[in-house]
């Protein structure tokens, strides 16, 4: 009686393999389906990447992205980090933006602390960067522009892009290191600095003779971005805050600038495309009878620029026009 027993017990395991070998197998073909479908998707290129035979180049806001690309042309990939109306001074990185940072063929950058964020992600990257303000900086040093008068850069002021002939000097800058890091084109990158050179000097000559001739030459100004403008064309900024367009406005300074707005017959007061009117509304409201427009810092363009077709000569002309109204510009 014992035999049968022990026939049944070791008869139920024998029944075991098949199905185990059947799960072992599904087991095994769900992993290897899922394993494919990850290579596959890691062998996908991330949707940001630059079309197959161009320049990956990240630039942190938007007149470095435009010298970049009126340089590189069909040959560059840009990704401005600024977006579009966004504010550069405030912009905080995505772990996609450092992603972007690290895997650039060039990532171009204003230096000087006008970006932190950018600037230390640059820094950490393997790859080549152009820092502009020290690439200004060197040049100056050479003698190849005369920045503010004596060939240097203002201290602590990074607007640089809003002066005809540094933004020059920014474009060359920019060329020269897309020659070095993509050598096979370089004459494309000489060819297309040479281009957007030629046309800034034109824009610098609409400047020159449209402010040559002004009844006034005192902009007032809420936000300190145009002192290298004011500097070339002969004007003079006076801002209610500094470099900083966030700042908390002084009260003497307000008091004072409507007291200088009255005295010189001022008739309009500027404020930031991208920041509040209410320092400038305030300052003509003091002084009576005074406009309030604005004066573009050109730091990101906004969607209605953008669908409009503007871009850096564009707006630079329409600052040109707000700028001879203002100061009563004679042809």
């Amino acid at each position: 009686m014992r035999a049968p027993a022990t026939v049944a017990v070791t008869a139920t395991p024998r029944a075991a393999p098949p199905a185990a070998t059947g799960a072992a197998r599904l087991v095994a073909l769900v992993v290897l389906v899922a394993a494919g479908g990850s290579v596959a998707a890691a062998c996908r290129p991330p949707s940001d990447a630059p079309p197959a035979g161009r320049l990956a180049v990240v630039a942190a806001f938007y007149p470095l992205a435009e010298a970049v690309r009126q340089v590189g042309g069909g040959r560059v990939a840009v990704r401005d980090l600024t977006p579009v109306g966004g504010e550069p001074h405030d912009l905080e990185l995505t772990p996609r933006d450092v992603d972007r940072i690290e895997d650039a063929t060039l990532v171009v950058v204003l230096g000087g602390g006008f970006q932190p964020a950018v600037d230390a992600a640059a820094r950490r990257r393997r790859g080549p960067t152009l820092v502009v303000l020290d690439a200004l900086d060197a040049r100056a040093g050479r003698g190849a522009s005369e920045a503010h008068g004596s060939g240097r850069l203002r201290a602590g002021d990074p607007h640089v892009w809003l002066d005809p002939v540094l933004m020059q000097d920014v474009v060359r800058a920019v060329g020269e290191r897309l020659a070095r890091v993509d050598p096979g084109y370089a004459a494309r990158y000489r060819s297309g600095s040479a281009a957007y050179v030629r046309r800034l000097a034109a824009l610098d000559a609409r400047f020159r003779s449209g402010l040559a001739r002004c009844e006034r030459r005192t902009i007032v100004t809420s936000h300190d971005a145009f002192g290298y403008l004011a500097h070339r064309y002969g004007l003079e900024q006076r801002s209610v805050v500094g470099l900083v367009p966030d700042q908390e406005p002084d009260p003497k300074t307000l008091g004072e600038l409507a007291d200088l707005v009255r005295r010189e017959g001022i008739t309009t007061v500027f404020t930031g495309r991208s920041v509040s009117s209410r320092v400038a509304e305030t300052i003509a409201r003091e002084a009576g009878g005074v406009r309030v427009e604005v004066l573009d810092p050109l730091e990101a363009l906004t969607g209605e620029q953008v669908r409009a077709g503007a871009d850096y000569v564009s707006v630079m002309l329409d600052n040109l026009r707000r700028l001879r109204r203002a100061l009563d510009c004679r042809p």
